[in-house]
């Protein structure tokens, strides 16, 4: 018998500085049976920088063929894909040839270390591919404290987003690599 996703609900306050956006959000985020609370927290983060109208949450780890996040025109093309983790040179290539722009939010220790020239190489070649990071101490803070339903503040300004919930706040840098 097969695992269930979890689901988590958040209402989310979005102030993002940096582009001008004040949304309040209801989102759900289905938590996959194989996936770690850091990743599907940072999946949240992801969500919350790159949040526009059309921005959605994919199937993710369930379906290889798509990112963990995208955002689509109204009209069905691929604006921007979303990937985390540490995707290999053919997926990289794939979302660099069908998307007008795709972030990666790059985590995985030591791996990463290997993994960042070949990204970096690829950047270089198309200008659409961007490279991030989280603060990986302060994602798994945060992970720790995610319950089934949550309310967040969420600020995002020069590169950092500041969440307070309950009377917790913490600070989540994020660098481009």
């Amino acid at each position: 018998m097969a695992l269930n996703a979890t689901m988590y609900r958040f209402s989310i306050d979005l102030t993002d500085l940096d582009r001008g956006v004040y949304e309040s959000l209801s989102v759900h985020v289905a938590l996959h049976p194989s996936e770690t609370m850091e990743r599907m927290a940072t999946r949240l983060m992801a969500y919350c920088l790159n949040y526009t109208e059309t921005l959605q949450f994919t199937k993710g780890l369930s379906e290889e063929s798509e990112p963990d996040l995208w955002q689509k025109s109204y009209s069905d093309e691929l604006e921007h894909w979303i990937d985390l983790g540490l995707p290999d040179l053919k997926r990289m290539k794939k979302s660099c040839s069908l998307a007008q722009a795709v972030s990666i939010y790059a985590y995985g220790g030591r791996s990463l270390e290997a993994w960042l020239p070949v990204a970096k190489a690829l950047q270089n070649k198309h200008r659409k591919l961007r490279l991030f990071g989280f603060d990986t101490d302060a994602i798994e803070t945060f992970s720790q404290k995610i319950d089934r339903t949550m309310s967040l503040s969420c600020v995002v300004q020069d590169g950092s987003i500041n969440l307070s919930w309950g009377d917790q706040m913490l600070e989540i840098p994020v660098t481009e690599l």
